[in-house]
């Protein structure tokens, strides 16, 4: 999926106060309308890889109704990806459990 048309989906996900919806696009032009679930930094050696995990509002093909996504948001070429490596996946998703339950205890 590409960036942005008229609002930057980086600056909506990194914007902390922001609650409007995601809308990013295919390569055909297609809009993808996502709910902001959560953003993972996850520590790669000597640096921060940061990904955000993004449930459709636009049906797509093979995805369930309540599946979210995780995306891959490279600031430095501004563009976001659906991630399609598993084991980050897993670790994505290990770390929102993660942080889930930490702020459930607080």
């Amino acid at each position: 999926m590409k960036e942005e048309k008229q609002i930057n989906p980086i600056e909506q996900i990194l914007d902390e106060n922001n609650l409007d919806n995601i809308v990013l696009y295919n390569e055909q032009d297609e809009p993808f309308e996502f709910e902001q679930i959560a953003i993972i930094p996850l520590e790669n050696g000597d640096k921060q890889d940061l990904y955000a995990i993004l449930l459709p509002l636009t049906p797509l093909s093979g995805i369930e109704e309540d599946e979210a996504l995780v995306f891959e948001v490279n600031e430095r070429e501004n563009v976001i990806r659906v991630c399609a490596d598993d084991e980050i996946i897993d670790r994505v998703m290990t770390e929102y459990e993660r942080l889930l339950d930490e702020s459930e205890v607080k």
